[in-house]
């Protein structure tokens, strides 16, 4: 097993033994560019719910005459869209090995830059749950405002069964998302040419009587500002893009190739829903309402408040919800290029046999919980925050493919730089804009826990580098020498574990002592002298050490006295054996008295001994009696 430590020569587990390309079992647990396209893409197609939305809750300020201005805003987000595909169509074929804005800013902008964009990055994907979650929620109550009062608890639902199907591994996931994936386009792509047919809205019911409309006073002007905060609010919709690229690793072979023709198919779809939703706005002169959302007031005057209309509030529902999924696929592979790096704990670095990072998996799911408890179920409490942790990245991302090109000057280098110095205005702007305009509404945050989380990364780096700096790696050590042995073994009263443990300890060690801890209440006191009494009349060959106490603890004193020992005899290997028992059921665990975790807890934080836990099973055919006087009769035994 290799040591993990900060050089960078040392083996992660789990990485290093890739197999040939398109060969192995491994390959039929990674995704085709269909599945990825379910896999992967779902947040950012499942964000056309809430993206055109921001754009006309944020024009609306301005009434009828600021509502106009939806398509080119849209627009202009589409022109952006293309310039994002096309630079992390780029950073595919540049970063094979996934990571996107991560290894981008790595490579070309230094250590430091890269771990902010990677701390924006797993921003997103955080936010990207609660977001997903929420407006898959809000779909659902705006067709059943019954349950809108229950959005939280179903939020909390919706997580934990995303969550249990990546924890099975992402084709599985690919291939249970896939139905709803395609419902969901085409029920969005039917709304929009049924909608490009209509004279009119054919049903306004869902925002009728009883919904506030947020539209402001009338307005013969709109400010440079105003189209900037919409524009800021609409790019929430390109969330995602980077999916792709984070995760190259997890397609099959020839995962570069399979990854860019899903980045340009999700443009593509993604680019034709955006324009085409904003085209129906302005179509049907849509007025935001409360309580209903900006997709279920267009599938109304589209298909009508009948049977489609529920299809379309369905699909919504059910992709926003999944759309999570997104980030059960990037952020683990994220969370193992950073462990790698030595920036998180390696754990996250481990894989499970379908290719799947559980400890990633389960980590977003503890993270993305309290969120969604703190926002209440609101989905726009939540968008600002989303929209900062994305463009930061998108902005060093662009940056560094810049550097990318002027390096590498190949054909065309020129171009390519100008295109993505262009996507790095823009995002810039944008996260200029979204933070100045809603820093007094949580997207303080962000940027508070942007930089904890760069200092994060860097505090682990720097525990790594000191446990390599102490362990050496890749200088060859002395050669082993046998060391004097001797086995500490604490009991407390004579039983069938004692005397195991003292066998196994005697064929360990060369020298072994028993350990007891007396403690000073009379009833302590009789029960220490009936043990002494007891060991000199079994005389198993051991000496018995007595450890006065003068309170009722148990790991101090054996911790102590271990302390002793190696400072009495240096040139001697310590160890300390704990004997416990193991119950056949369950449930019995909770009998225990848990006095050897006790002791190995207080032995590991105070001394330099090893520490071995021998373990008695107590089988369903062995006598209770025994169980009994191992752990309950014999009084006081460890385990």
């Amino acid at each position: 097993m290799a040591i993990h430590t900060g050089k960078p020569n040392i083996a992660v587990e789990g990485l290093g033994k890739a197999e040939p390309p398109g060969t192995g079992a491994g390959e039929r647990h990674k995704l085709t560019a269909l599945q990825g396209l379910a896999a992967l893409s779902l947040d950012a197609m499942a964000s056309v719910a809430y993206g055109p939305e921001a754009i006309v809750l944020v024009l609306a300020v301005a009434g009828a005459y600021g509502m106009g201005f939806t398509l080119p805003v849209t627009l202009a987000i589409a022109v952006l869209l293309a310039v994002l595909v096309a630079s992390y169509r780029q950073v595919i074929a540049a970063f094979p090995d996934g990571g996107g804005s991560y290894a981008v800013a790595r490579r070309h902008l230094g250590r430091r830059t890269g771990l902010v964009a990677a701390g924006s990055l797993v921003l997103d994907y955080v936010l990207n749950v609660a977001v997903s979650v929420t407006a898959g929620v809000a779909a659902l109550t705006s067709a059943f405002p019954q349950l809108y009062g229950e959005r939280t608890w179903i939020c909390l639902g919706v997580l934990a069964l995303v969550t249990a199907v990546n924890l099975r591994g992402v084709v599985d996931s690919a291939k249970a998302f896939l139905l709803p994936t395609a419902l969901f386009v085409g029920s969005i792509l039917a709304m929009i040419v049924v909608g490009l047919l209509r004279d009119g809205p054919v049903s306004t019911a869902s925002a009728g009587e009883g919904h506030a409309s947020a539209l402001g006073g009338s307005a013969t002007a709109v400010g440079a500002l105003l189209l900037l905060k919409a524009f800021a609010a609409g790019c929430s919709a390109l969330t995602g893009v980077e999916a792709v690229a984070n995760a190259v690793p997890s397609f099959r072979a020839p995962a570069a190739r399979r990854a860019q023709r899903t980045e340009v198919a999700l443009g593509a779809l993604l680019g034709v829903m955006l324009i085409g939703l904003s085209v129906l706005i302005g179509r049907f002169h849509l007025q935001p309402v409360e309580g209903v959302t900006v997709l279920a007031q267009l599938a109304d005057a589209s298909f009508g408040h009948n049977a489609a209309f529920y299809v379309v509030q369905f699909a919504t529902m059910v992709l926003l919800a999944l759309a999570a999924n997104t980030s059960f696929g990037g952020l683990p592979v994220l969370m193992s290029l950073l462990a790698r790096d030595h920036h998180l704990p390696h754990v996250f670095a481990l894989k499970a046999d379908r290719q799947v990072h559980r400890h990633g998996v389960l980590a977003l799911a503890v993270v993305s919980a309290p969120l969604l408890l703190l926002s209440g179920g609101d989905t726009n409490t939540l968008v600002p925050l989303f929209a900062i942790g994305v463009f930061v990245g998108f902005t060093i991302c662009q940056v560094g493919m810049v550097r990318h090109w002027h390096g590498e000057q190949v054909e065309g280098w020129r171009a390519k730089a100008v295109l993505n110095g262009c996507g790095a205005l823009l995002t810039g702007v944008a996260v200029v804009v979204v933070t100045a305009t809603k820093f007094t509404e949580g997207a303080w945050l962000v940027v508070l826990a942007l930089p904890l989380l760069v200092l994060g990364f860097e505090k682990v780096h720097r525990a790594y580098g000191r446990i390599g700096d102490r362990l050496e790696p890749g200088r060859v050590p002395e050669p082993p020498r046998r060391a004097h042995s001797l086995v500490v073994v604490p009991v407390s009263g004579l039983s069938t574990l004692t005397c195991k443990a003292l066998t196994a300890a005697r064929s360990l060690g060369d020298e072994v002592l028993a350990v007891t801890v007396i403690h000073p209440e009379p009833e302590d006191r009789r029960a220490s002298e009936a043990l002494r009494r007891d060991w000199e009349l079994w005389n198993p060959g051991v000496a018995l050490v007595e450890i006065d106490s003068r309170t009722r603890a148990l790991g101090r004193p054996v911790s102590g006295y271990v302390r002793e020992l190696s400072a009495a005899r240096p040139a001697s290997q310590i160890t300390v054996l704990i004997p416990e028992t193991q119950p056949a059921q369950l449930w019995q665990h909770l009998l225990q008295n848990q006095r050897g975790a006790v002791v190995a807890h207080a032995v590991r934080r105070d001394t330099d001994a090893v520490i071995c836990r021998l373990r008695f099973r107590i089988t369903d055919k062995e006598d209770a009696e025994v169980a009994t006087g191992a752990d309950v009769g014999a009084g006081r035994e460890v385990g």
